[in-house]
């Protein structure tokens, strides 16, 4: 884990972009897909801000998220990490149809704070096999989601 830490230290004082910023994270997570969305601020949904290994088709679905909805939007809505260890078995209903087209299995999606504790924004990361995030992973993801409303000014 410190290697880890290291890196990402190294990616954020490198790097303000947000695709090089959730390319690296993949990277770091072994994942194949990525997102990060940001609250817009004048409708209340999470928009798309960045992505990685997104199908085209499903682009235009998550362009906006209402908050509540899909794993994003029900990480940003709880303000705690949202895991589904296989997306094409969703039994809880949280993954939308459109998500499970993406052939994404274990997915992770991680709201982004700022320092008032207010959510403005989502991270979401996945693999394309069953998959279930440990605690030290999500905690990563939480430790890093912390961080990305100074690197990304958002």
């Amino acid at each position: 884990m410190h290697s880890y830490e290291t890196q990402l230290n190294e990616l954020f004082a490198s790097s303000s972009d947000a695709s090089t910023v959730l390319a690296q994270i993949l990277q770091n997570f072994a994942c194949a897909t990525g997102t990060i969305h940001v609250i817009d601020r004048a409708t209340g949904l999470l928009k798309l801000y960045a992505h990685q290994g997104i199908p085209p088709f499903v682009l235009e679905k998550i362009q906006l998220i209402p908050v509540g909805k899909g794993i994003a939007g029900c990480a940003a809505e709880r303000k705690a990490p949202v895991q589904l260890c296989n997306l094409q078995e969703n039994l809880g209903g949280i993954a939308k149809p459109d998500a499970q087209k993406t052939n994404v299995q274990g997915a992770l999606a991680v709201p982004i704070m700022d320092a008032q504790g207010l959510v403005v924004g989502v991270v979401g990361i996945g693999k394309m096999q069953p998959y279930d995030f440990s605690v030290d992973e999500i905690g990563a993801l939480q430790k890093i989601a912390q961080r990305l409303p100074t690197i990304l000014s958002i």
